[in-house]
């Protein structure tokens, strides 16, 4: 008799994101109500790291995954979700399955016949993306400043409309159809599902990582110094590229101590490859860029840095910045605002609406005018800043 588990389903478990945290707190929060959750990725699956990541161990859970070595092509991986959940039926039986991936068609009947019970995780309702009854949603391909960040060029444009392309033959019907409970993240998320889908369904914010520590005491906004922090993955839809190029410089001919401290993962070769192209940006627009904080720089860029050190610059700047359109949550903007740290995100998705509440916890702009306007305020002046 095979041994009854709880599975937890993500196509790519190695990477310190907001899909991954949500994960490994959803396997931690199963394990408390007494189930027993089991690990299932398309990706060869390492969670060594989360401890330091999220302050969350994961190793006393089982894994199973296909043994895949992520090289690149890292979104048609999610194409594989049934064939890494078929493997973990065929070695443990499931009473119910958290996911928040959207590409197991192929495995449903499996579930039915097994009477297993399904949770989906919407972060984002795909079908905006690339059907056309869903362009006036304003997120459809060609449309989403989100997408087309990372993919409205070419190669990447090829490479993502084959994915549109193949999509279909894995993408499960509506998720209110085959799933017994369906989540997102944020209420512009839920939104947005409700236009594709006909049903809202229920936000559950993500968490704050353990190991962040919410600040109990919050420094002084004189013992600060002129510094934007950002924190994300190295990917083009974070826009640090446009933070460098058009927002420092028109930001330190105000302010000219500001600095910008950047902190994101480079766990994949697109990352690193963006990563690099950063420093060439920062050069071209007469900045200095560096990758340790012990030197004199205008721009710091810091590869898979401990959360520690995130911290520890977070509690003596002044601000930070999301410049992500069309964020669906946002779980950066979280974790600055629970160091004490005031924020300035873009006025859309999930971070505007759920976290700075447009506007009554934050501050948002439109424009590269209008993000600089609020930066410098924020650092120049300490009422605005204790607001």
């Amino acid at each position: 008799m095979k041994a009854v588990h709880t599975f937890v389903v993500h196509h790519y478990w190695n990477r310190a994101g907001g899909g991954q945290l949500i994960c490994a707190a959803i396997a931690k929060v199963l394990d408390f109500m007494g189930f027993r959750p089991l690990l299932v990725s398309t990706v060869r699956i390492d969670i060594s790291k989360y401890p330091d990541w999220f302050g969350i161990d994961l190793s006393n859970y089982p894994i199973i995954d296909l043994g895949v070595e992520l090289k690149a092509f890292g979104v048609y991986l999610r194409l594989l979700v049934s064939l890494a959940i078929r493997k973990a039926l065929r070695k443990y039986d499931a009473e119910l399955i958290f996911t928040d991936e959207y590409t197991y068609k192929q495995v449903l009947s499996d579930l039915r016949k097994g009477n297993v019970k399904l949770i989906e995780y919407i972060h984002f309702p795909i079908e905006a993306s690339f059907k056309e009854e869903f362009r006036q949603t304003g997120v459809y391909y060609g449309d989403d400043p989100y997408v087309l960040e990372r993919y409205g060029k070419f190669p990447m444009n090829i490479y993502y409309k084959l994915y549109l392309k193949l999509l279909p033959l894995f993408l499960r019907d509506n998720p209110f159809t085959v799933a017994s409970l369906v989540l997102t993240n944020s209420k512009w998320t839920a939104k947005l599902a409700k236009m594709v889908y006909g049903e809202e369904p229920i936000v559950l914010n993500p968490p704050l990582p353990p190991s962040l520590g919410v600040a109990e005491k919050i420094n002084s906004f004189d013992s600060r110094v002129n510094a934007v922090v950002m924190v994300g993955r190295f990917s083009e839809e974070k826009r640090y590229h446009w933070v460098i190029q058009e927002l420092l410089p028109r930001l330190k001919k105000i302010c000219s101590d500001a600095k910008l401290h950047i902190f994101g993962a480079t766990g994949t070769r697109t990352a690193k490859a963006y990563y690099t192209k950063l420093f060439e940006l920062a050069k071209s627009v007469g900045l200095k860029a560096s990758s340790t904080l012990d030197v004199d720089a205008d721009v710091y860029l810091i590869e898979n840095a401990p959360r520690s050190m995130i911290n520890g610059v977070m509690d003596r700047t002044k601000v930070f910045l999301h410049a992500t359109i069309n964020e669906h949550w946002g779980i950066a903007v979280a974790e600055a605002m629970a160091r004490g740290l005031p924020v300035v995100v873009h006025r859309s998705g999930g971070a505007w609406s759920d976290l700075v509440y447009e506007g009554g916890y934050g501050f948002g702009y439109t424009s590269a005018d209008e993000a600089v306007e609020a930066i410098a305020k924020l650092m120049m002046d300490s009422a605005t800043w204790r607001l």
